[in-house]
C-alpha cells in the first residue's frame, strides 16, 4: 500500500489547478455582474425569452391553430381574434406564433452554420497565414462586393434548392443563408488570432510538439470566446431581417412554410384596407431584433474589459 504522501498530488500542480478554477470562476462572476447591470440587455433577454415561449408553446395553450381557415374573413382584431383574421380566415395570432417560430428556427440555423465556417476560417487564416491566409482573405473580399441579398436569391431559387426541399424549403434557406453570413465574422477572429499567435502560451504549445488543430482550438479559440458570442448573437438579428427581405421579394420561404417575411409579402397589397395583416409580423420582426441587438450589446460590454459604463 502506497504512502498518503505519495499518492497526493503534486502542491504546485494541485496550486495550480485551483488557481486557474477560481480565476474562471472569477471572470464568468465578473461577466454575469456586468451583464445583469446591463439594463437594456435585461430588457432584450426577457422580451427573447417571451418571443421564444410564444413561437414554440403559444400554439399548445392558444385556443385556435394555424390550420383553422373557417373564420370569416378579414375580421379586425376583437376579443375572440386579438389580431384579427387573414384572407383565409385563418386566426392571425395562430399565424403568427407560426410564423415566428419558423423565423427563430431559420435564425438560429443561420448563426450555427455561419459562426462555425466564420471561426474556422478566420482562425486558420491568422494561424497559418501565407497562401491560406490570402486565398481565405481574398475570397471573403469577392464575397463582399457582392450584396449578400443578390447572393442569397441566386443560392435559393438554384434548381438544386428545388430538387432538395420537397416542398418545403426552411432548412435549406437557413443554410444558404448561413452559407453567406460567416463574412463579419471570420475577418475579427482572424485578426485577433493574428495577434495571439505569438503570445507566450502559443510558443510553449509549438516547442512541446502540439498540432495546428490542437494550438488553434485548444489555446486560441477559447481566448476569441467574447467575440464568438456576440457575433453569434447578433447573427440571428442579422438572418431574421435578411430572410425577412428574402421572403418579401418571394425568394425566401415558400409555402406550406412560413415565416414572418413571407407574411409581409403575402399581405402587403392589405396594407391599406387591412393595415394589421401587413404591421403584426412587422412588429414582431423589428421586437426580434430589438431583443437580440440589446442583448448583444449587453454581452459586449461585459465581456469587454474596457467597458466603463457598467462597473463590475
Amino acid at each position: 500500500m502506497g504512502s498518503p504522501l505519495a499518492q497526493a498530488p503534486a502542491p504546485e500542480k494541485a496550486e495550480a489547478s485551483q488557481f486557474d478554477s477560481t480565476t474562471a470562476k472569477k471572470q464568468w462572476k465578473v461577466i454575469l455582474t456586468r451583464f445583469s447591470r446591463h439594463r437594456a440587455a435585461l430588457f432584450g433577454l426577457v422580451l427573447f425569452v417571451i418571443l421564444v415561449l410564444f413561437a414554440f408553446f403559444g400554439g399548445l395553450l392558444w385556443q385556435h391553430s394555424y390550420t383553422d381557415l373557417g373564420f370569416r374573413r378579414y375580421l379586425p382584431p376583437s376579443a375572440d381574434h386579438p389580431f384579427g383574421t387573414d384572407s383565409l380566415g385563418g386566426d392571425m395570432v395562430a399565424q403568427i406564433i407560426r410564423g415566428t417560430q419558423f423565423s427563430l428556427q431559420i435564425a438560429m440555423v443561420v448563426a450555427l452554420v455561419s459562426t462555425v465556417i466564420g471561426v474556422v476560417l478566420g482562425a486558420l487564416a491568422g494561424y497559418l497565414r501565407g497562401w491560406v491566409d490570402a486565398l481565405i482573405s481574398r475570397f471573403i473580399d469577392l464575397l463582399l462586393i457582392i450584396p449578400s441579398l443578390v447572393i442569397a436569391a441566386v443560392l435559393v431559387r438554384s434548381s438544386f434548392v428545388a430538387t432538395i426541399s420537397g416542398g418545403s424549403n426552411w432548412l435549406v434557406v437557413a443554410v444558404y443563408l448561413g452559407l453567406i453570413g460567416w463574412l463579419s465574422i471570420a475577418r475579427v477572429i482572424r485578426g485577433m488570432v493574428l495577434s495571439l499567435r505569438e503570445k507566450e502560451f502559443v510558443e510553449a504549445a509549438r516547442a512541446l510538439g502540439a498540432s495546428t488543430w490542437r494550438i488553434v482550438f485548444r489555446h486560441i479559440l477559447p481566448n476569441t470566446i467574447d467575440v464568438i458570442i456576440v457575433n453569434a448573437t447578433l447573427a440571428i438579428a442579422q438572418a431574421v431581417l435578411l430572410e425577412a427581405a428574402l421572403s418579401f421579394i418571394g425568394l425566401g420561404v415558400q409555402s406550406p412554410d412560413t415565416s414572418l417575411g413571407l407574411m409581409i409579402s403575402l399581405n402587403k397589397n392589405e396594407l391599406t384596407l387591412h393595415p394589421w395583416l401587413f404591421f403584426l409580423p412587422f412588429v414582431f420582426i423589428v421586437l426580434i431584433s430589438l431583443a437580440v441587438n440589446f442583448i448583444g450589446d449587453g454581452l459586449r460590454d461585459a465581456f469587454d474589459p474596457r467597458q466603463k459604463r457598467v462597473k463590475a
